[in-house]
């Protein structure tokens, strides 16, 4: 049995409260969304959650800019780390961190600054090659010329459409729930534009942390090379592909590996 979802809030470093829930008990375990998310919006699902709250104490957090969390400018991406510190210190003092998306971008910027975290496991995280970086600088300024011009239905498209949503599903997306819920938050788009600018070659080889980084069989041939590339980097890495969808993992595939490979590290896991 898990314990229902308690809400929480710490101040991180520079004041921003950043607010949290906790579910279950045992080791800290802190998930960190994708872009565009957050809990009212996450790519982690209810079920998803109360799997892994058998095992953990499964911490989700909105994310700055997101949701219930505050947001004090200017954005740089070692408030982040910042915030997970202050969650890390809040559940502990140790924890290990399972990252989606951008949200393992998060995850492998709090490892290199040496935040405490015994183990992490990313799902595919989006990270290009050295010769893309100045593409990606450049689409980090259109997105935040987007924004400025109050233009944040233009930015989430913008987005979507170049990290490779397929086309369709951005179709169905628009005008739902979801798709108001990204708008909501499509300054922090740029937010996730700046990590990935920040995750550098160098700074991947500083990551001495355990990381098993995770693909789905369903997904594209970027994002699929994108993760065995960044397991290679890694001191420490690991790569596994499982069955699943683009971009997608059912919930309990994913909390059966989670579970495997984080439970019974030494530090807390």
């Amino acid at each position: 049995m898990t314990s229902g979802r308690q809400p929480h809030t710490v101040r991180s470093a520079d004041g921003t409260v950043i607010a949290f829930e906790r579910t279950g008990s045992g080791p800290p375990l802190v998930l960190v969304d994708a872009a565009g998310h957050f809990r009212g919006l996450s790519s982690f699902s209810a079920g998803l959650i109360d799997l892994l709250a058998r095992d953990f104490t499964v911490v989700h957090h909105d994310r700055r800019g997101r949701g219930d969390s505050g947001d004090t400018p200017p954005y740089a991406v070692e408030r982040e780390v910042e915030d997970l510190a202050a969650l890390i210190e809040d559940v502990g003092g140790a924890a290990c961190l399972y990252g989606f998306s951008s949200g393992g971008l998060v995850a492998l910027q709090a490892a290199a600054r040496g935040l405490p975290i015994p183990a992490m496991v990313l799902l595919e995280p989006p990270i290009g090659s050295v010769e893309d970086r100045p593409a990606q600088a450049a689409f980090t300024v259109e997105l935040e010329a987007l924004v400025s011009a109050g233009r944040r239905d233009a930015a989430l498209e913008h987005f979507l459409s170049s990290i490779g949503v397929p086309a369709e599903m951005v179709a169905e997306m628009r005008g739902s729930p979801a798709w108001t819920a990204m708008e909501s938050v499509a300054h922090t788009l740029v937010y996730d534009s700046r990590v990935s600018e920040a995750t550098t070659t160098e700074l991947r080889a500083a990551v001495t942390v355990p990381t098993l980084v995770l693909d789905s069989q369903g997904s594209s041939d970027d994002l699929t090379g994108m993760a065995a590339s960044v397991a290679a980097q890694l001191r420490s890495g690991s790569h596994r592909s499982l069955p699943g969808s683009w971009h997608g993992v059912a919930d309990e595939d994913l909390a059966a590996v989670l579970v495997e490979f984080l439970h019974g590290r030494s530090g807390g896991c």
